[in-house]
Formats: C-alpha cells, structure tokens, sequence
C-alpha cells in the first residue's frame, strides 16, 4: 500500500521494532529503516506527545510512518503519522529522580487481546484487570483469550470451579471471552473469528502460550517457544521484539514479550471507575456524588452495588488497589 509523495519518499507500516531500528513494509518490500537524525535529535529534547491523534515523535509498532528508501533495504523514518489509537503503559523509571513517561507498546490497532493460561503459570486476575482498564483509557475493545484448556482437568475442583466462575463473571460484565486449548486445537475456530479482519495485539505474561497460539493459528510462523520453569513456575521469554504478523485469514496480529508488570499510565484517580464497565452504572449516584472515592464514604452506591453483587468483590477489590497506588 505504499504511495509515492514528495521527495521521492513512501508511506508504509512499522511491522517491527527492534533495539536501535525499525522494520517498515512499504507495499510488497520490508525495509529496516533507523530515525531520520532531526526525529531523533527531537526524541531528545522533548517527551513524545501522548494523545493518539497527534503527530509522535517515536515510531511504535502498528505506526504509519513516512520513510526515505535507501540503497541495501535500508530506509529513513522522516515523520510519524498521527495514531487513530494508541495503547501503552507506564514505563519505568530509569532514575528515581525522573518523572515518569509512557511507552507505547502499539498503535493503530483494533482491539486488546489479553492472554493468560488456566494454569503452568496461574492466571494472575489483577494483571487482567490491569490490562483491560488500561483498554478501556484507551476506548479498545479487549477480548479475553484462555489458553491450556487442556490442563483444566488437573486443578482442583475448587480451583476448577473457582476459575470458571471468574471467567464467567468477566462475560456478564460483557468482555468476550475465548477458552483454547492447541494441544486439543480447541477454541481456534472461535478465535479466527475474533481476529478476522482486525488489527489486534497479544498482550500477557511469559509462558502463558502466546507464541503457541500463534502457531496454531497459522502454522509454519516459525515461532519460538518454552516451557514454564519447573523451578519458579515462571515463563520465560520467547518474543523479544515487538512484532505485527499478517494472518492468512484476514487481518494482523501483534505480539509482544511477556509482561509481568503492567504500570497504568495517565489515569486520573477520580476516572478510574470510568474504566471498569460494571461501575458506571452507579456512578455519581453516590451521597458525595462525584466525588466519592467508593472507598469508605458513606451512601456509597457503588459499594451498595457490591454487597447486592452486581459489582464482584474482587473486582471491587482491584479497583481500590489501583486508585491506592502511588
């Protein structure tokens, strides 16, 4: 799709991001292209801007970006092209004396894909409410995507059953959720469909399976995988760069290096309730209005929302967690 413009330079897609270059695909070629230096003399001066529809100065992958071919397959990113969207989290402080900055993980995608395992490792639930908070700041769409189904049988009936209950309160809050399964090649079917057509990116910890699923989705991508570290029960890192796969089927994929942290960035405190869905409802209805914390004011209506079971305790319990960070 690429199109020639003015000084003979071409639009195309950052597919890939690596340490110190990008690579763009520009119609049928790929090119590894590095920051033209007056864009990475601008990185230096000043932050990138955080809104998703103004000009960045740093290239993420799913960015359209304006590049100059050079000889070799070589290419120069002159400018970044506004966002439609953009998704990211808070990155991390290089000196305790910084301020802190976003890092945008993608751009211009459809939809979050929050990938966790029904075990080998466990699902970490406030992960998952990290991730789909950080969707809904971001007005993505999120789906959530189980994978070993297979191990299912090997917890116990009270985490067995603990698990499904979780996964189904997730549904009645309305998130789409996929259970699969590629040892049994389960669920895929169920997941083409959600990914048909779309630009989505693949986000969760290491070991959870995230490369396997790509690999069952379409097979011969040649990804790397691992197995979960008998020792601590962690994954290990196969995905190293940030990385947008076409699928045979219609649409793109982004997948990510396993994240065990996931720092929110740009909340405010008072619209956090804003980013889980079952509270709006009850927002503003409190005695204080909107000011109320939910937290422990009195004629709270979300914490009334709580005890009647219309908002899950846990779920209520990751939100005070979030408003309570630092």
């Amino acid at each position: 799709m690429s199109q020639h413009i003015k000084n003979d330079a071409i639009i195309g897609v950052v597919i890939k991001k690596m340490t110190a270059a990008y690579q763009v695909r520009a119609g049928e070629q790929v090119l590894t292209c590095t920051l033209s230096p007056a864009l990475a003399a601008a990185n230096g001066r000043k932050p990138m801007r955080s809104a998703c529809h103004a000009a960045p100065l740093l290239a993420a992958v799913g960015d359209q970006v304006r590049i100059k071919p050079l000889p070799a397959g070589q290419g120069m990113i002159l400018e970044v092209l506004p966002r439609r969207s953009s998704f990211g989290r808070r990155g991390a402080l290089p000196m305790p004396d910084k301020h802190p900055s976003e890092q945008v993980i993608v751009a211009n995608v459809d939809q979050l894909v929050a990938v966790f395992s029904i075990d080998q490792p466990a699902p970490r639930w406030n992960l998952l409410d990290r991730y789909l908070v950080a969707a809904e700041a971001s007005d993505l769409p999120a789906l959530v995507c189980m994978t070993k189904l297979d191990l299912l049988p090997e917890l116990s009936p009270e985490t067995r059953a603990e698990t499904l209950q979780i996964l189904a309160d997730y549904e009645r809050i309305g998130y789409a959720v996929v259970q699969t399964s590629v040892v049994h090649s389960s669920g895929m079917d169920e997941l083409c469909a959600a990914l048909r057509e779309r630009v989505s990116v693949l986000i969760g910890k290491s070991g959870v399976g995230k490369s396997s699923l790509l690999n069952g989705l379409q097979p011969g991508l040649g990804l790397r995988t691992a197995e979960v570290s008998a020792y601590n029960g962690k994954g290990r890192h196969t995905t190293t760069h940030l990385e947008m796969v076409s699928l045979h089927f219609g649409g793109a994929i982004v997948d990510t290096p396993g994240m065990r942290e996931f720092g929110l960035w740009d909340i405010h405190p008072d619209e956090l309730g804003q980013c889980f869905p079952e509270m709006r409802p009850y927002l503003g209805r409190c005695k204080f209005g909107l000011d109320c914390s939910h937290d422990e004011e009195p004629g709270c209506a979300v914490r009334r929302a709580v005890m009647d079971g219309s908002i899950h305790p846990r779920r209520y319990r990751s939100y005070l967690r979030l408003r309570n960070e630092p």
